[in-house]
């Protein structure tokens, strides 16, 4: 069986070196491309040596019409407007594609739809495996208790990232509401300041640290009468999330056109 051909968009990002350096590990998987913006100061260079490795014979360039030529799937970790443009490419060719790019706006993720009606894509605000099922857990839970029980969300990361709530945040929020079979934009409160007045029975509420290194830390918080459930993850290494990207890359080659999630992709959608 001949390897699957990966394109790495956001190659000299934090995630893209991850990337990179995990493809370069397993057996099975080619780096087929490195993609970054134009004028990223990686340009021209060996994708190897921009991940720390020794250089692999793969340029970071920021056309890639021949890398996605020749690619079986697409891994993203860019930016909401990169990730649109890069999803509308790969369709036209036929490209698979995960998308690991948090901050998509509602206009955005209607892009990503329409992509996905020509390939098949795998988007989640986390393809850590682990947090993947602290959302089955957490729909669950939500699903399993009233509204005697508020829910809150906390999240703390790294002080260079620059959209909050975080993907994963919203994840798992999504997940909640879907639980209490509710419009998450309808029920959620955040950035409480000030004289907010009570808390609203069935909100559900979110808020976000942010410092140092932290690569992510999540928890879903149930706080009922005189007992509290608490749900929480902590990702130490951003391998994870490059590991659960390559299990949805090889799960996704192949599959009929459709908007996946990590859920699809581990057999959680009807836990």
């Amino acid at each position: 069986m001949s390897d699957l051909r990966i394109v790495i968009a956001g190659a000299g990002g934090r995630m893209g070196r991850t990337l990179i350096k995990a493809i370069c590990d397993h057996e099975g998987l080619t780096l087929a491309g490195a993609l970054e913006h134009a004028g990223s100061t990686h340009l021209g260079a060996d994708a190897g040596v921009v991940a720390g490795l020794p250089a692999v014979g793969v340029t970071v360039e920021a056309d890639g019409t021949a890398s996605l030529a020749g690619a079986d799937v697409v891994i993203d970790f860019s930016s909401p407007a990169a990730s649109v443009h890069l999803a509308e490419r790969a369709a036209a060719r036929g490209v698979a594609m995960v998308i690991g790019t948090t901050g998509f706006s509602a206009q955005d993720n209607a892009a990503l739809g329409a992509a996905a009606g020509r390939t098949a894509i795998v988007k989640s605000g986390n393809m850590s495996l682990g947090v993947n099922l602290l959302a089955a857990l957490t729909r669950r839970v939500a699903a399993t208790l009233d509204d005697t029980f508020d829910i809150e969300i906390l999240e703390m990361h790294h002080n260079k990232k620059v959209d909050a709530p975080s993907g994963t945040a919203l994840l798992l929020g999504e997940a909640a509401a879907k639980g209490r079979q509710r419009d998450l934009d309808a029920w959620s409160e955040r950035g409480r300041d000030g004289q907010t007045g009570a808390r609203k029975a069935g909100a559900i509420g979110f808020a976000s640290l942010r410092g140092g290194s932290v690569v992510g830390e999540h928890a879903v918080i149930f706080a009922g009468p005189a007992e509290r459930i608490e749900l929480v993850h902590k990702a130490e290494d951003r391998m994870i999330f490059a590991h659960g990207a390559l299990v949805a890359a090889r799960w996704v080659t192949g599959r009929q056109p459709g908007l996946y999630s990590m859920a699809d992709v581990l057999g959680l959608s009807d836990f």
